[in-house]
């Protein structure tokens, strides 16, 4: 293992570099955006009609969301995939963290988990001891109850939840209702996937990762609560697509067009410098070929600080569509909350030609 970071494990289990059992870290095993939208196609145009999914398939949001009565809806998802770190605690903490941000980007609250667990025979199993024992950690401060799981032995390790959430229909938040003059804020820094991929390349020392291992950990959990609190009127969360993809897929649902500011999007410390060593995940590039055909760069841009933009987020930040009288109050309760480098990044504009414009 990798030299350890605060607050992960006490002691060297292993000597197995979890992060090194799979080809890419930093980019979550994510198929790719293109063949994932021409996979759904049929799908989607046969989704249910039943009318108590708030929520489906058609606009590519979050999580799954269905109306049991007129003030109560189930909000279902799951996410999991390979470790991007060394530490077996901390990788159940950031699986944990990522699988359960899709209740939060829908604004709701965290109920039940289950665990899914792809563990490989020659692995001691220790490891997936201190893998649950992260993911527990984060499931109580969610306010969550594990009740089960499902466990397969296979060659590569995989990790992660399926959580059902709930909220009330009133306060549901979707990806789908942006609306034009909202400013876009952002609640945590780009940079995961890029840093992930230094370590595992030895290109830094696993210490350099504190700053993407704390807001990878950190629960999407208050910036929910303060969704809801300000009535937002859209949100999804980044993850596997990138900054742009999943800005993309928002903007399309709202059928508007977004305009970033890109000197205003927050980046980790040294992710430029790392972009620059060519330190990127293997999905960065499917992340640039799924957003190319809708996205305008105007103005001094640089290529460097455009390819933090598609990097491919895990456990990333929420971004906000929000009335623009409220975003600097916004902004200054996520910062008070723990997200430190929560910030506008642009606004949200009637339809264009290109659905992103990145200034």
């Amino acid at each position: 293992m990798a030299s350890k970071s605060p607050n992960t494990s006490k002691k060297q289990n292993s000597k197995i570099r979890l992060s090194h059992t799979v080809a890419c870290a930093g980019c979550a095993a994510k198929l790719s955006p293109v063949l994932l939208r021409e996979a759904l196609k049929s799908f989607i145009s046969t989704q249910s009609s039943d009318p108590n999914l708030l929520v489906g398939t058609n606009t590519l949001d979050d999580a799954g969301v269905y109306l049991l009565s007129p003030n109560l809806a189930i909000i279902n998802t799951t996410d999991f995939f390979p470790p991007i770190v060394d530490d077996p605690i901390l990788f159940g903490r950031i699986a944990a963290a990522n699988a359960l941000s899709d209740v939060y980007a829908m604004g709701g609250e965290v109920k039940t988990v289950m665990n899914l667990v792809s563990f490989p025979k020659t692995m001691p199993l220790e490891i997936l001891g201190e893998i649950l024992q992260g993911a527990e950690e984060k499931v109580k401060e969610s306010g969550g109850v594990t009740v089960g799981g499902h466990t397969v032995a296979t060659e590569t390790l995989l990790f992660g939840l399926a959580v059902t959430g709930v909220i009330d229909p009133k306060d549901l938040t979707t990806n789908a209702a942006a609306k034009s003059g909202d400013a876009l804020i952002l609640t945590k820094p780009l940079g995961t996937g890029i840093i992930t991929t230094a370590i595992k390349n030895d290109a830094i020392p696993e210490s350099s990762g504190l700053e993407a291992f704390s807001n990878m950990s950190l629960l999407n959990a208050m910036g929910a609560r303060i969704m809801r609190r300000f009535h937002v009127h859209s949100a999804t969360d980044i993850t596997g697509f990138g900054l742009l993809g999943h800005a993309m897929q928002m903007a399309d649902a709202s059928n508007c067009s977004f305009e970033i500011i890109g000197r205003e999007v927050p980046l980790m410390d040294r992710v430029l410098e790392l972009a620059e060593q060519d330190m990127v995940p293997g999905a960065l590039e499917n992340n640039k070929g799924y957003v190319s055909q809708k996205l305008q760069v105007t103005g001094r841009v640089s290529d460097i600080l455009l390819t933090t933009f598609f990097d491919p987020q895990t456990s990333g930040g929420l971004l906000m569509s929000v009335d623009q009288t409220k975003a600097d109050e916004i902004v200054r309760e996520l910062r008070a909350e723990g997200y430190v480098k929560a910030s506008i990044i642009g606004g949200v504009i009637p339809r264009k030609e290109k659905t992103l414009i990145v200034r």
